[in-house]
């Protein structure tokens, strides 16, 4: 089981107002409570954050849900009201960072945009997540991880070269952009914090997340004019490196296009000779000749039941792993070995696993203090009490259905 939350984490003190939804900003908020900070989620009193409708779930409790809101307080507020406005104005002025997801100019027809909320609070950074950013021809358009990985050229050179462009069938866009956001955070409250900076926005897009992941595309065009086409499981900068089936209907990854590495392979499957030939001799001609070589390689592995594949291949150390489903990384003994994936409990399950923090501090590791409340509004008397709201004023809000009060949530 996961330990208590330890005293002196290394985010401590940062307090953190997230009202963006789905999956990009979430995840930048969940990465900062992970390590510490005292993250305000926020969701619209009767909707919550869309995340809760995805994916499946037991009992009626949304398992997504569970780790997008792990380690949060949870706050349900109408932002489109005007009194719900007020209640973020007030609560951003006692923050350090704000994350919101919405299209360019509704935080400003909100009267919620930087230059008013740094009135009251100048230290604060404010985190904008589009899928297109702030400026630009297409700033207006609705933005989401899939079509940023379509515009950013991710799905052209994804697939088989005789089929479609190929989208992930997770959010890839969205976990690009929350780890970029998160480190643009840290980077912002290092430059306030250290160098005696102020506060400052933070425009980041979807779709440039994604772009800056693809290597060296951008120059090879530029300078030689290569278009970066759809190449399967190989790559088109070494050979051999591809997925391959094997004997008992298993598949296994190799990456061995360094030379060193592929005559080791070579070796492995009996094919000395091939280390010699002027053929696979060097990268540029395995790469000229890569049919030829995914072919012998192919040829051997299909011959040969999964473990003594992996057994010869690690023998040599070539570098080879296994192709596993979530069932098969459960049973994983590095993955145990780690506590890559954690078991905690749950108010509504009892107890649930999921990926542990990534990654791993000798001296300050974060924790999971808790996993994502299903009740929205968890904390929501708890918070507005904390910035002095009566409890006329939060039940005035709660009549008008401007907020929403969990009925198990701390009420102090």
């Amino acid at each position: 089981m996961q330990k208590e939350q330890q005293a002196g984490q290394m985010l401590e003190g940062v307090r953190v107002l997230d009202i963006s939804n789905l999956i990009a900003g979430p995840g930048i908020s969940t990465i900062l409570a992970d390590f510490g900070a005292d993250v305000i989620k926020v969701e619209h009193p009767d909707i919550g954050d869309y995340i809760r409708n995805w994916g499946h779930r037991k009992n009626g409790v949304p398992l997504a849900w569970k780790s997008h809101g792990r380690g949060k307080r949870l706050l349900a507020v109408n932002i489109s009201r005007p009194e719900g406005q007020q209640v973020i104005r007030r609560i951003a002025a006692d923050v350090d960072v704000m994350i919101e997801s919405f299209r360019p100019g509704k935080l400003e027809s909100w009267g919620l945009d930087y230059k008013t909320l740094a009135q009251d609070n100048p230290g604060l950074i404010l985190i904008r997540i589009t899928g297109w950013g702030q400026t630009g021809p297409y700033r207006n358009r609705p933005g989401f991880g899939t079509l940023a990985e379509a515009l950013s050229g991710f799905a052209h050179i994804t697939g088989q070269p005789a089929g479609p462009p190929t989208l992930p069938s997770f959010a890839l866009g969205d976990g690009a952009t929350s780890l970029v956001g998160a480190y643009s955070v840290m980077m912002a409250l290092y430059h306030r914090d250290v160098h005696g900076g102020s506060g400052q926005t933070i425009d980041l897009s979807l779709f440039e997340s994604m772009f800056s992941l693809l290597g060296p595309q951008a120059i090879e065009y530029d300078q030689l004019g290569i278009i970066q086409n759809r190449v399967g499981n190989r790559s088109p900068r070494g050979v051999p490196r591809n997925a391959y089936e094997t004997k008992d209907g298993r598949w296994v990854a190799i990456s061995a296009s360094a030379s060193d590495m592929a005559f080791r392979l070579f070796r492995a499957i009996g094919r000395d000779d091939m280390v010699d030939d002027p053929r696979y001799a060097t990268a540029a001609s395995r790469i000229e000749n890569g049919d030829t070589v995914d072919g012998i390689v192919a040829d051997w592995i299909r011959r040969r039941p999964l473990a003594d594949v992996l057994a010869r291949l690690e023998s040599f150390d070539v570098p080879v792993s296994p192709v596993y489903d979530i069932g098969q990384i459960m049973q994983d003994p590095q993955y145990r070995a780690r506590q890559s994936i954690v078991q905690l409990p749950d108010e509504d399950l009892g107890s649930v696993k999921m990926a542990n923090i990534v990654p791993r501090f000798s001296r300050t590791p974060g924790t999971i203090r808790h996993t994502g409340r299903t009740e929205m509004g968890y904390d929501t008397q708890s918070i507005l009490r904390s910035i002095g709201m009566t409890d006329g004023e939060i039940n005035a809000l709660s009549e008008k259905g401007t907020i929403r009060i969990a009925s198990r949530g701390p009420k102090k």
